[in-house]
């Protein structure tokens, strides 16, 4: 495919066909993926194939934790999870958020998973004396993340980056015996799309440009 078909229909895809993917698939995806650019070429990440099956279950739990307080805060018609406008949503309101088995199992049971780590002692956190979350550290495993999702797009795959087991690391750590200096970064589930999105929606360019300054001449043809 063309690099920039393959950049305008890479979406999240959630649902799955039961289809095996070979071992081969895998490994050239991982193999292209590779390129991804990297904080001083450090490529500090590591990919976990989550196989057994039994660890593949223990991940709902961990996930269902998150996503219940990630549902009540957009029906309290929050931006989940920010780090600047506190949240309003009660212990009670996650509690009764429903989730069903057929919504885990997509990030589950998906016929690909890979745990997508880096390695925090090669990664240059330029924002880390700054009063606010840090975001820079991202710069050095979610290229390499991307690539593997537009590398399964081009072999007629699909998958999703989802950050949903970040909010339990110390459970995921314990479960695939990660050392400690690494930080769980995404998990894909991967496999051949039940349904190929062809057109995206995304904002103009002119909604996210700008000349000079934060409120300048938007910028656009």
């Amino acid at each position: 495919m063309e690099l920039y078909d393959v950049m305008r229909t890479t979406f999240a895809a959630r649902q799955h066909q039961a289809e095996t993917i070979d071992d081969e698939t895998i490994y050239r995806i991982l193999d292209n993926a590779r390129f991804a650019p990297s904080g001083g070429n450090r490529q500090g990440w590591r990919v976990i194939i989550v196989r057994d099956e039994g660890k593949r279950e223990a991940l709902g739990p961990l996930i269902a934790a998150v996503m219940k307080r990630y549902r009540a805060m957009v029906q309290a018609g929050e931006n989940p999870y920010n780090t600047i406008v506190p949240s309003s949503v009660t212990a009670d309101d996650v509690a009764n958020q429903e989730l069903p088995d057929a919504f885990l199992n997509q990030f589950t049971q998906a016929p690909v998973l890979l745990l997508i780590l880096v390695d925090l002692k090669v990664v240059a956190s330029m924002d880390q004396e700054l009063d606010r979350v840090g975001v820079i550290s991202g710069a050095s495993i979610y290229p390499f993340a991307w690539n593997i999702l537009l590398a399964a797009r081009n072999e007629g795959l699909g998958g999703t980056l989802t950050t949903f087991l970040s909010a339990s690391e110390p459970e995921v750590k314990r479960l695939f015996a990660i050392p400690d200096e690494y930080a769980v970064s995404a998990l894909l589930p991967i496999g051949k799309p039940v349904k190929q999105l062809t057109k995206l929606r995304r904002n103009p360019v002119s909604e996210f440009a700008t000349v000079d300054t934060f409120d300048g001449t938007r910028f656009a043809q």
